[in-house]
């Protein structure tokens, strides 16, 4: 296995990712404010993908996604197409997450944004458990563990907490992947199989050139990640799910040499666990 690559990003560059990421949440937020019962998911990722267009997003790493009711723990999905928005209409006490993944001048975000409509105490349940997940990786990331082995504490603590793992439904099984900043040449905005064509031709090089060191852009629980957390930008995205519910978020993690952070803690999930704690 080769040589661990140095952190590729200044300063600079970590703020353009910051408001990027930043950027992406604040659309989500503006959706969530008007979703209501009978919005379609086709009608919410129009929303969404507007929102972000006129904030001045040029391309996407992928095409916005929303998932209503059981859809949210990603209940009967076997092929890669049931990912895409569909007609399931939100309904009073239903879940629903949210994830678009803008690019800004190359800097790209990659984030997931759970709410619901109404009551529903599981959602409120999970979404407070949440929190642990982003302190566990967080912490075991810090410790230089292998990524799989990260991906297995988060297992394990599925388990004690009696919850599933629904990122393992993603292709690849993947918990999270590589973010870089998009050089590619190809047309902005063209999308191919979800995916932005940019994306695409950045992804592939990357796959390649991780590989040939025994490293791989994408995070999961098989043998390509067994090595320690590469230096770079990494879009983390636990899933969790108890029956007909599912939550995530998914937000960027900054993998230094030597140490690891979040790169924002003013985030919806994050003002959200800490206004829970005050009312303690």
């Amino acid at each position: 296995m080769g040589a661990q690559p140095a952190f590729p990003y200044d300063d600079r560059d970590l703020d353009r990712f910051r408001e990027t990421q930043q950027l992406a949440y604040h659309c989500a937020e503006q959706v969530a404010a008007w979703i209501e019962p009978g919005v379609t998911e086709r009608q919410a990722t129009a929303k969404l993908r507007h929102c972000l267009v006129r904030a001045g997003v040029q391309d996407f790493f992928h095409v916005p996604f929303a998932w209503f009711g059981d859809r949210t723990a990603f209940r009967h999905f076997h092929t890669p197409l049931q990912f895409f928005a569909g007609g399931r209409r939100l309904e009073e006490g239903m879940p629903y997450v949210l994830d678009c993944a803008p690019v800004v001048d190359g800097y790209t975000a990659d984030i997931g944004y759970g709410g619901k409509v109404g009551d529903n105490p599981v959602w409120d349940l999970l979404a407070r458990d949440l929190k642990v997940y982003r302190d566990l990786i967080l912490a075991e990331v810090r410790a230089r563990r292998p990524l799989n082995q990260v991906y297995a504490a988060v297992d394990a603590q599925l388990a004690v907490h009696g919850y599933d793992n629904r990122h393992q439904v993603y292709p690849g099984r993947v918990i999270g992947h590589q973010v870089t900043r998009t050089t590619a040449r190809g047309p902005a905005g063209v999308n191919l199989f979800g995916f932005g064509v940019r994306t695409l031709q950045t992804l592939g090089r990357e796959l390649i050139s991780e590989r040939l060191h025994g490293r791989s852009p994408l995070w999961a629980d098989g043998r390509s990640s067994r090595h320690a957390p590469t230096p770079g930008l990494w879009a983390v995205e636990p899933h969790i799910g108890f029956r007909d519910v599912g939550i995530k978020f998914e937000e960027l993690l900054v993998v230094t040499e030597d140490d690891a952070y979040w790169l924002d803690d003013d985030l919806p999930h994050v003002r959200r666990w800490t206004a829970l704690e005050e009312t303690v």
